[in-house]
């Protein structure tokens, strides 16, 4: 995360792939934020600041396009509940407020129903369904992606024989993301397309297989016989409905049709990245009790991202997702790897090798710009679009790091100026790129050791006294850290906070021998945001 935030920090301002603030909902979190900024800088919190405040959230929410009854529930709960709440001792009146709007829009955008959970290692066949234009294929290639990226083996099939071009576009988009699809230019048959491409896939023991149907300019009947034969046919674990915000309310009807003809069973929301009714797709498709998965945030395959309420909101009011990210990082760095790192840093040991790896594990974790929003304060560290430039540079130095031998991996030998020309030539790269990539090492080097040395890490380190004696960590903490770094992330404080926030959280990964309870997986985000992201205050 520092070396993203670091190499992209002068790359110039843009609407980037992956940030939130690429999607005019970003408008939204900021209205409904400035209004708690009001309850917040106010003296006394009475009923007409309490109107006032719900007012403007009012106001924010019906521009998003959000259904004038779910907003008028939304202040009607919130009153309710302040009036019932704020009478008992000890109650902060502002912290009730602020947590009674979160949860009501949380419970605005919760379906009742579960969708399904993939089972990796069975094979997982899943139907995508909706009308022409509303970005389906881009779509299942996203999803395809999304768990290709996770080591599943994933394979697509273009069921769509009514657009011309259709296949086309699947080959296309799965060659580009090195996924095998099925298909057939001269078959006129959905039906037995789709048979035959789950058939071949099932054969081969892929764990999920992703069928594409036909859509249609409007909902025809036509369109709906035909789904209901593929799905019959295929017999689907889960049929996906791709729904176009652009339409915003009309969400509601259309959801409602596609269930009450085939058994949808979730909902992907797409081109959520180009207008105003973002809002207005989202509540009007959770009120059918369709539970969305996935949010379609451009037309880059990487611009897609899975959906859950309570952590929408929390970003969305930048407020972080600290169970979000503790999820990518553990998913991105398998758990078995995480003790070898985590005793090499306790000794204050990292090597060129080592960078390598932390350059793949930043590469499984997605767009930067999402995990920076996971984050709590961490939002607006990084320019919209600067993450493009630091991937690009990674790839570079990932490329120069191709072109050295075991022992210059493993730092056994110096790296001298021969070494360098020949890994510069090798790579196809300038000296000076060698030169800025051997000048990170050395800060990344450096600051391993600080913290090796710090005692904050390893078997019966400091992080163990973190519940009892925290100020003793924070002191070590703040020695660790950039200054700079350190205030961008709220201080210490915040810091504190964030660290006791995971140790709070369940399935951790297990517990390991020494630590105190606190996982290792905890601490290796840890190390990845007090260590890594120390470059990211030196601009």
């Amino acid at each position: 995360q520092d070396v993203l935030a670091r190499f992209g920090a002068r790359a110039p301002p843009h609407r980037g792939p992956g940030h939130w603030g690429a999607m005019v909902l970003t408008e939204l979190g900021q209205k409904i934020t400035g209004a708690f900024r009001k309850l917040n800088t106010a003296p006394i919190i009475d009923d007409e600041l309490l109107d006032e405040v719900l007012k403007d959230i009012a106001a924010a929410l019906l521009h998003a396009d959000v259904n004038v009854r779910y907003v008028s529930e939304l202040r009607s709960n919130v009153k309710k509940r302040v009036l019932l709440e704020s009478d008992a001792g000890g109650v902060n009146k502002r912290k009730l407020i602020q947590k009674a709007v979160v949860e009501e829009m949380v419970r605005m955008l919760s379906a009742e129903k579960d969708p399904y959970k993939l089972v990796k290692g069975a094979t997982n066949i899943i139907m995508f369904v909706g009308l022409q234009g509303s970005g389906k294929t881009t779509t299942c290639t996203k999803y395809a992606h999304h768990y290709h990226r996770k080591g599943w083996k994933t394979a697509l099939v273009c069921a769509d024989t009514f657009r011309a071009g259709a296949f086309d576009q699947l080959k296309q988009n799965a060659s580009k993301v090195r996924i095998p699809f099925y298909g057939d230019y001269n078959e006129t048959d959905p039906v037995k397309i789709a048979a035959e491409g789950v058939a071949l896939f099932k054969k081969e023991k892929y764990d999920l297989i992703i069928v594409d149907t036909s859509g249609r300019h409007k909902q025809e009947q036509a369109l709906f016989d035909e789904m209901q034969q593929v799905a019959e046919t295929v017999q689907p674990n889960d049929i996906v409905f791709i729904m176009d915000s652009h339409i915003g309310q009309a969400c509601f009807e259309q959801a409602k049709a596609f269930r009450e003809c085939v058994n949808v069973g979730s909902v992907i929301v797409t081109k959520l990245d180009g207008h105003a009714k973002g809002g207005g797709a989202l509540s009007a498709v959770a009120a059918t009790n369709s539970p969305i998965i996935f949010l379609g945030l451009g037309e880059h395959f990487d611009e897609f991202q899975p959906f859950e309420a309570q952590s929408f909101v929390s970003r969305l009011l930048g407020m972080g997702d600290l169970k979000g990210l503790f999820q990518t990082i553990t998913e991105a760095m398998p758990l078995d790897k995480q003790p070898e790192l985590l005793n090499k840093i306790s000794k204050g040991k990292f090597s060129l090798r080592d960078l390598y790896e932390q350059f793949q594990n930043l590469q499984k974790m997605g767009p930067m710009g999402q995990i920076m929003q996971m984050i709590p304060g961490m939002a607006q560290l990084m320019p919209k679009g600067a993450e493009k430039e630091g991937v690009k540079r990674i790839k570079r130095f990932m490329v120069m790091m191709d072109s050295m031998t075991e022992k210059e991996l493993d730092c056994v030998v110096n790296m001298c100026d021969s070494r360098r020309f020949r890994v510069a030539k090798g790579s196809g790269s300038r000296m000076d790129d060698v030169h800025m990539l051997m000048d990170e090492y050395k800060r990344m080097e450096k600051m391993v050791g600080k913290m090796g040395k710090s005692g904050l890490f390893g078997k019966g380190g400091d992080l163990t006294q973190l519940q009892r004696n925290p100020g003793q960590v924070m002191q070590k903490m703040q020695s660790a850290m950039d200054p700079r770094m350190l205030q961008q992330m709220g201080g210490a404080q915040n810091m504190m906070k964030m660290m006791k926030e995971f140790g709070k959280m369940e399935n951790m990964g297990g517990m390991m021998d020494g630590l105190g309870g606190i996982d290792p997986g905890q601490i290796q985000n840890m190390q990845k945001m007090m260590g890594n992201m120390k470059k990211g205050g030196r601009r």
